[in-house]
Parts: C-alpha cells; sequence; structure tokens
C-alpha cells in the first residue's frame, strides 16, 4: 500500500483524493495540506488523513511515501523540490512551475538526485482515444506525420481567464501532447488573432496557434474558450499514406422526436475521467514496482514551458517565435520527444 500526501485540496486535489480513495488500488490518502486550513481540516477528517500545516512538513513526514501537489501554480516548484531532496516520489499537477528558470533548477535538482522521481499532470498521454492515436501514427500506417489539426474548445471559462492563458492553461495540453505524439520537439510557433467571439467579452477569444516540430510537421490548434455549445477536444493527424483522428466526443448516440444527437462534454472532468484514473494508477503502480515515475517528467514539463512561453511572445508580438531549448540531461535521453 502506497501512503500518498496531498498537498492541495481545491477542485483538483479533492478530485483526486476521491480517486484514490473511492477508484484506484494499492494506495492510501494518509496526509493533506493546504493555505485554507479550514479545508484541509475538513477534507483530512472525511478521508481520515493527517493535516499538516505547510507542504514541506508533509513532505517529510516519515508516513507518507509520496506526493501529489495539486496547489496553485506558483508553489510547485518549491513543493517538488523538497520532495527531491527527501527522495520521494512526487506527482505534480500542471505545470511544472510557473517560469523557465524553475522548470530548470528542477532538472538540475533531479540529474544530481541522479533518477527520475517527478512526473508532471500532462494526463491526455492516458486518455484511450489519443492512446489509440499515437498506435496508428507508431505503427507506421499513415505513413510520416505531415500536419496535425487540433481543437480545443470551452464551453466558458472563469472571469480570472486572462488573454494569456489562452496559451500558458489551455494550449500547453496540445503542446505536450504533440511533443508526445510525434516524438518530435517544437521549434518555432505563431499565434494568428481571427475575429473575436461575441461571447468572450474583453477576452481574444479565439486564438489560431501554429507550431513547427523538429522533424517539418506543422500543427494548428484552435483555442476556443467560449463557445457555449459544450467541452470538445478533436485531433487529426496527416499522414503520407492517410489520416487518423480521434473519434467522436461520445459514445453515445441518441435517436428522439425526428432527431439524431451525441452528447457533448460539459467540462474536461467529463471528457478526460478516465484519462485521470489511469495516469494515477500507473503512477501509484510504478512506485510499488520500483519505478516511481515513467510518465511526464521534468523535461516535458520544462520543455512545455519553454514552448508556452514562446507562445506568449508569438500572441503579443503577431512574429514566428523561434524555440532552443537548454542540453537535454542524459537522465532524460530515453524519452520519445529528443
Amino acid at each position: 500500500m502506497i501512503n500518498v500526501g496531498v498537498i492541495g485540496t481545491g477542485m483538483i486535489g479533492q478530485d483526486h483524493i476521491r480517486r484514490m480513495t473511492s477508484v484506484l488500488s494499492g494506495v492510501r490518502v494518509c496526509a493533506v495540506s493546504d493555505v485554507d486550513a479550514a479545508t484541509a481540516a475538513s477534507v483530512g477528517e472525511r478521508v481520515g488523513a493527517a493535516v499538516h500545516t505547510t507542504g514541506q512538513e508533509l513532505i517529510a513526514d516519515p508516513s507518507v511515501d509520496a506526493t501529489l501537489v495539486c496547489s496553485w501554480g506558483p508553489t510547485h516548484e518549491q513543493y517538488v523540490l523538497a520532495a527531491i531532496a527527501a527522495g520521494k516520489p512526487v506527482f505534480c499537477e500542471k505545470p511544472l512551475a510557473t517560469t523557465t528558470e524553475a522548470c530548470q533548477r528542477i532538472i538540475e535538482a533531479e540529474t544530481a538526485y541522479g533518477g527520475r522521481l517527478v512526473q508532471v499532470g500532462y494526463m491526455r498521454r492516458y486518455d484511450s482515444a489519443y492512446r489509440a492515436l499515437k498506435a496508428v501514427l507508431d505503427s507506421g500506417q499513415i505513413g510520416n506525420p505531415l500536419l496535425m489539426h487540433c481543437a480545443h474548445r470551452n464551453p466558458s471559462v472563469p472571469g480570472v481567464y486572462e488573454k494569456d492563458m489562452a496559451i500558458t492553461d489551455t494550449a500547453v495540453h496540445e503542446i505536450d501532447m504533440v511533443r508526445w505524439m510525434l516524438g518530435e520537439e517544437i521549434r518555432a510557433v505563431r499565434v494568428l488573432v481571427p475575429r473575436r467571439s461575441r461571447n468572450g467579452g474583453i477576452l481574444q477569444d479565439p486564438l489560431f496557434l501554429l507550431m513547427e516540430t523538429a522533424g517539418g510537421a506543422i500543427v494548428d490548434v484552435e483555442i476556443s474558450v467560449n463557445i457555449r455549445y459544450g467541452y470538445d477536444i478533436r485531433g487529426e493527424i496527416v499522414g503520407e499514406d492517410g489520416t487518423a483522428a480521434l473519434g467522436e466526443l461520445s459514445p453515445l448516440v441518441v435517436r428522439h422526436a425526428g432527431q439524431v444527437a451525441t452528447p457533448v462534454p460539459a467540462d474536461w472532468r467529463e471528457r478526460f475521467i478516465r484519462a485521470y484514473d489511469i495516469e494515477l494508477q500507473e503512477w501509484i503502480d510504478g512506485i510499488a514496482g520500483g519505478v516511481p515515475a515513467t510518465g511526464p517528467s521534468s523535461w516535458d514539463g520544462y520543455a512545455a514551458a519553454v514552448v508556452s512561453d514562446a507562445g506568449v511572445s508569438a500572441l503579443h508580438s503577431g512574429e514566428r517565435v523561434p524555440i532552443a531549448l537548454m542540453d537535454k540531461p542524459k537522465l532524460y535521453a530515453a524519452e520519445a520527444a529528443a
């Protein structure tokens, strides 16, 4: 049984706690911590977990085997570094850190430790549809990938959502997915600004992201975050010998009153609920088997941060922005995107 401590008991933290206490196997939530002490106390009482005042205190708790970081993004670096210093596996929800420099410090610490301890929460790699799409691509059935078309559509976003978040909070999932799917780093990015939707208020919505990979593939991402009708994630790869795309939004088709309808997911939790389950179960199983991190790594978190920063720069400048990554440490050399 792996004893996991959860730092951050907000929406995603509580969802993961629910998952670990009622869906997954081989895991127990033994400790929690949050800046909102009342929420942490309430959650801790509900699941029978110890409540710690700080994340660092939770990580130092000898009963905690591994840590799940679900707190506010700017706090991620300190908790991930503390977990590495303690030699404990840590699963960090995206972003790994909020600056490129912070991601580099994490890479340096993990490299100095001499082994992987960090996994970043890019759950699309665990979605059955994306995995099936990658299997087709990797089989060579459609030949080399030339283009990939993506769409990331939200019904709405909260009032705190800002212009840059279309890249750093929304399209970052496509950024990581594309690197994993195609097995190549992203070398340049542009952002095109179409006519503004009346649903977006003062927000520039939608946006159109164009990425160039190291191997010469072109990837476009439509980012629409106030499209109203539902949460709609799309992806199609155009290869030399054919195409492959994600399937329908829902396995359910309703025929009623002279109409045929396919329900659209309401939000990301509905669309990717099984991906989250698989992601954490594989992480837990890895720890139990002595392999603490096999999913998205500190390098993946760093690369996503660099591309996101370039995307924000392209959004504001209107220019094509080249991307240069630091030399990849040997610790991450076996990863697909190189």
